[in-house]
């Protein structure tokens, strides 16, 4: 099923809202988010993806920075 087909102008809008404040939310804790984080939530955003994918990618994502981070520690 093409989920972008079934996405209205107003959940987009919804999801962009929800998504920049948690954006500014994090920033404000002093995390910029990578460019790799942004196109993904714009997938989600963009109803490219659902949220049970959103959340499956960005740990799989957060998951393999962090055995980079730990290897080269």
């Amino acid at each position: 099923m093409d989920v972008r087909a079934t996405i209205t102008d107003e959940e987009r809008a919804r999801r962009r809202a929800a998504f920049e404040f948690a954006r500014g939310s994090v920033r404000f804790e002093g995390i910029v988010l990578s460019a790799e984080a942004l196109a993904l939530a714009e997938r989600h955003i963009n109803g490219e993806i659902s949220m049970d994918e959103f959340i499956r990618l960005g740990l799989a994502m957060w998951q393999r920075d962090q055995k980079q981070i730990d290897a080269a520690a």
